[in-house]
């Protein structure tokens, strides 16, 4: 086993962080960190009949902008791809579902917890799954 960086470890605690906010707001935790050749997902949950998936981005202060704003381009068209391999894979097409960002922003005056409800429509992609 190896020892986990202080970034990952940083990463690990957001999610954490994350899933919990979410529980509290009602949500339920599917899966975590869901892998597929294309790339992954930290979270992915249910809303009552709407499949959520998460990306979440921490930061420590806001000098590089918010969280939601590091979901570029190419970040949205990988979690596309991902959350079509699963609904595939898992036959849950066709399915509601949308694209959340969960900033966790660190700073002195301690962490907050940011939820930007659909941040992004699904990226299609012309070469498929």
């Amino acid at each position: 086993m190896f020892a986990k960086t202080a970034r990952a470890r940083d990463g690990a605690a957001a999610e954490s962080r994350a899933a919990t906010f979410l529980e509290q707001a009602g949500l339920v935790l599917v899966a975590r960190n869901y892998r597929s050749p294309h790339g992954e997902i930290d979270l992915i949950m249910q809303q009552e009949q709407t499949l959520v998936f998460v990306e979440v981005k921490a930061r420590s202060g806001d000098y590089f902008g918010a969280p939601q704003f590091a979901v570029d381009f190419r970040k949205q068209a990988k979690m596309s791809r991902v959350a079509l391999v699963y609904l595939s894979r898992k036959k849950l097409l066709p399915c509601a579902c949308r694209f959340d960002v969960v900033g966790v922003l660190k700073s002195p005056q301690g962490t907050r917890v940011e939820l930007f409800q659909n941040a992004f429509d699904v990226i299609e992609s012309r070469a498929g799954c």
